[in-house]
């Protein structure tokens, strides 16, 4: 029998207990009346521990305790059942080889809970290799413990499988639970999907199990997946409940990884695209953006059906979703995949993108036109939309009621055109950041001729290697540069105004405003960020976008858009600096890091950060930055202002309370490169608009001329300050008709200088004011 010493890590009371308990036992002996069973129980578990070696064998005497205890209804707490089966468990993994006697408390105490709590314990059973002998052999009593009655309905035998652990598991269990009854030897298939990716033998049941219902069902169950978002959710252990934001739970993204491999035997036109959106919804936070991942299990999931499809039809899916979803593993399985269709086709990943852009049925001038019933519609692919003719010639607002059921192909390929549309501006910028080149065969197959990509590239300002930069213009002969037709292959790349003088950059601007011309991204117009006298000393680091004060979300998202990488950080694991971290930018061979730390309060919306230096790296060493070539030091450089000028607390309406300082100073200092351009287009377009008259550029601001006041509107920031003694005026930032109707060179990116401009419009005329928000602060 064990000795007291065994118990010296109890408290005394405890062990005093213990002490009288195994007295008892070895005379065996009920612990008699006024017992704590609660605390004889957990004795009564933990006289089955052998030792550190295990063993199977057991005095007799105690095995009787064991039963007793097992028998009765002690209240324990689900703390005491929860360590009772951990205990269990972990002795099976120490070579304890009774499984019957060794769960007998703690499967007893587990039919004290509902259901729910029921699994939340017998999860410690249902995992772990070295469980699988107990599983076999106690499979009998989990079932009847797991299953709930038949008078809970569908509801309950779905929830019997894979619990109440989130929004879209109840969603499961109450608003399918008779359809997914209907298939439940399918259901219990997709339950059964835990290994990273299907077997043979495992589509082929999916295929055996499928019916024109079941594949019905599994494109609704996804579109709900795609539409999607959690939320929060009331979590429970022993007497405490707190609140917690839950996507998916465990069980759950097992059946959604099941429902998600059977698209790979479902041949139906939908698959790619649907499969596409779960990507996109899973691998991107709760803004849409991918600096944080809802569930890699089941983004990796849906990019392993994409990749297992294959062909060429899923080379502008797989892109979508690696230029949006920055988790590591998923960007590791889109390379894989996307490198393996390149390498089955002889190009490498870039030159398969290329070629793979889809067309989506448009003409040369990127229409397509359809018939229904006497009525043509016209996707175009400028202005993406779909425009409806009637029988006589005239354009109006909407199909018939009854032909409008036509048009679902049409609104799907629309969705999927503004998809693409969004991909290739992102990945034609990417091309000039990463100097990219190709024949001029190439750039006339792929990028000017292309109905999807020809409206940006065409607006894009190309170069032979060694000639001029110029626009490309289309002739009876071809397409030309700079008046003169470049042979086939010549090699030809986007010029990048890094390159160029400061009078080529001047005229090139002008160029594009006079004649009319708006790139999908700032090419001519993109800023530029040169070495400073201050990075020259520091060589390694530079300090020029430290000391910022960031929404961190907002900041990741934007980063990560662009290539930056790095674990998340927040208000946990202050230890082992949880708190603290870097973004990381991979470009040509050179690397920057750029640190941050948390400087909100624990739980806090929103969640700030505070920026620090940005360091540079090759081959893993620090490197100076005067060898960085001038395009990689800009382009990082722009990149970390583009996060601080978007991100920046200085932009909020209000200031931030404990952050008053950093709101008045960045939010009405000086100038970052970001809003110096800006300063810059204002002053090319401004003698251009109507209200020209009342507006006046200084340093800083754009000062306006109302009848009431003379606002000074900031030209990074776009607050603004009311003369004459510079009263801050809350405007809620909003695009207006105005603003919207000025020409921009390029596709406003963060919308800052529409709203700038909208501000300048409804200042110009503060008059016409209604918004009682607005007029209460003029007085």
């Amino acid at each position: 029998m064990t000795s007291v010493g065994k118990w010296d890590y109890l408290g005394p009371a405890t062990r005093a207990a213990y002490q009288r308990f195994d007295e008892l036992t070895e005379q065996g002996l009920d612990p008699g009346p006024g017992v704590d069973w609660r605390v004889y129980g957990t004795y009564a578990q933990m006289k089955l521990w052998l030792g550190p070696e295990g063993g199977h064998d057991y005095d007799e005497r105690v095995l009787r305790v064991v039963r007793s205890v097992a028998e009765r209804d002690i209240d324990f707490t689900y703390r005491e059942a929860h360590h009772l089966m951990e205990r269990a468990g972990y002795w099976v993994r120490q070579g304890h080889t009774r499984y019957e006697e060794l769960f007998r408390i703690p499967l007893a105490a587990a039919r004290r809970f509902d259901y729910q709590l029921r699994r939340d314990l017998l999860r410690w059973l249902r995992s772990g290799p070295w469980l699988k002998d107990a599983r076999a052999l106690l499979a009998e009593q989990v079932t009847e413990l797991l299953t709930e009655p038949a008078e809970n309905g569908p509801a309950g035998v779905v929830r019997t499988e894979i619990g109440d652990t989130d929004h879209f598991a109840r969603m499961l269990a109450e608003e399918y639970g008779p359809r997914l009854v209907e298939v439940l030897p399918l259901f219990r298939h997709w339950n059964a999907a835990r290994s990273a990716k299907p077997s043979a033998r495992w589509l082929r049941n999916a295929a055996r199990m499928l019916t024109p219902g079941a594949v019905a069902l599994v494109r609704e169950l996804l579109t709900r997946l795609a539409a999607y978002r959690g939320g929060d959710w009331v979590v429970r252990y022993d007497d405490e409940e707190w609140w917690d934001k839950v996507f998916l739970k465990e069980d759950t993204i097992v059946v959604v990884r099941g429902i998600l491999w059977t698209c790979q035997v479902i041949d139906e036109r939908w698959v790619t695209s649907l499969v596409t959106d779960v990507a996109m919804t899973c691998g991107t936070g709760s803004n849409g953006m991918g600096s944080t991942c809802r569930c890699e299990p089941v983004t990796n999931a849906a990019v392993g059906v994409l990749a297992r499809r294959g062909g060429l039809d899923v080379i502008v899916p797989l892109s979508r979703i690696q230029a949006k979803v920055r988790a590591r593993s998923v960007q590791r399985n889109l390379s894989l995949a996307l490198d393996a269709v390149a390498v089955e086709n002889g190009l490498t990943r870039e030159q398969l993108l290329d070629r793979t852009v889809p067309t989506f049925g448009l003409d040369t001038d990127g229409v397509r036109e359809e018939k229904i019933g006497d009525y043509r519609v016209r996707l175009c692919a400028e202005v993406p939309a779909l425009r409806y003719v009637n029988a006589a010639g005239k354009t109006v607002k909407s199909l018939p009621k009854d032909l409008r059921a036509e048009l679902s192909d049409l609104r799907a390929v629309l969705k999927e055109l503004k998809l693409a549309q969004a991909a290739e501006r992102a990945r034609l910028e990417q091309a000039i950041v990463h100097e990219r080149t190709w024949h001029w065969r190439e750039v006339t197959e792929y990028f000017l001729d292309h109905p999807v990509t020809g409206p940006y590239a065409r607006t894009l300002v190309w170069q032979i290697a060694g000639g001029p930069a110029a626009l490309p213009v289309k002739t009876a002969g071809g397409w030309e540069l700079a008046g003169h037709r470049p042979a086939p292959d010549a090699v030809a790349g986007l010029w990048h105004p890094i390159h160029a003088t400061a009078d080529e950059v001047a005229a090139w601007r002008d160029h594009l405003l006079d004649n009319g011309v708006r790139q999908p991204f700032k090419q001519v117009f993109r800023e530029l960020y040169l070495l400073t006298p201050a990075e020259e000393r520091t060589a390694t680091f530079s300090n020029r976008f430290a000391g910022h004060i960031l929404h961190y979300g907002q900041a990741r998202t934007l980063l990560g858009q662009r290539g930056w990488t790095g674990r998340s950080i927040g208000n946990w694991d202050y230890e082992n600096g949880g708190d603290q971290g870097e973004v990381v930018r991979d470009l040509a061979d050179w690397q920057a890091r750029w640190a941050m730390h948390i400087v909100s309060d624990p739980g806090a919306e929103p969640m700030l950060c505070a920026t620090e230096g940005i360091t540079f790296h090759r081959d893993g060493r620090p490197a100076s930055m005067a060898d960085l070539p001038p395009l990689v030091l800009s382009e990082i450089f722009r990149e970390a202002d583009l996060a601080v000028g978007v991100a920046s607390v200085a932009r909020d309406d209000q200031a931030l309370i404990g952050h008053e300082r950093y709101w008045r100073s960045h939010g009405f200092g000086e100038l970052t490169e970001t809003a110096k351009t800006r300063r810059e287009v204002l002053a090319r377009l401004l003698p251009k608009l109507k209200i020209a008259s009342r507006v006046e550029l200084t340093d800083r601001f754009l000062l306006v001329r109302g009848d009431l006041k003379t606002y000074k509107i900031h030209l990074g920031s776009t607050n603004v300050l009311m003369e004459p003694n510079d009263a801050y005026l809350c405007i809620v930032p909003a695009s207006g008709r105005a603003a919207g109707s000025v020409f921009l060179p390029f596709e406003d990116d963060g919308g800052t200088l529409s709203v700038l401009l909208s501000k300048a419009f409804l200042l110009a005329d503060d008059t016409a004011i209604t918004d009682p928000t607005i007029t209460r602060q003029l007085g």
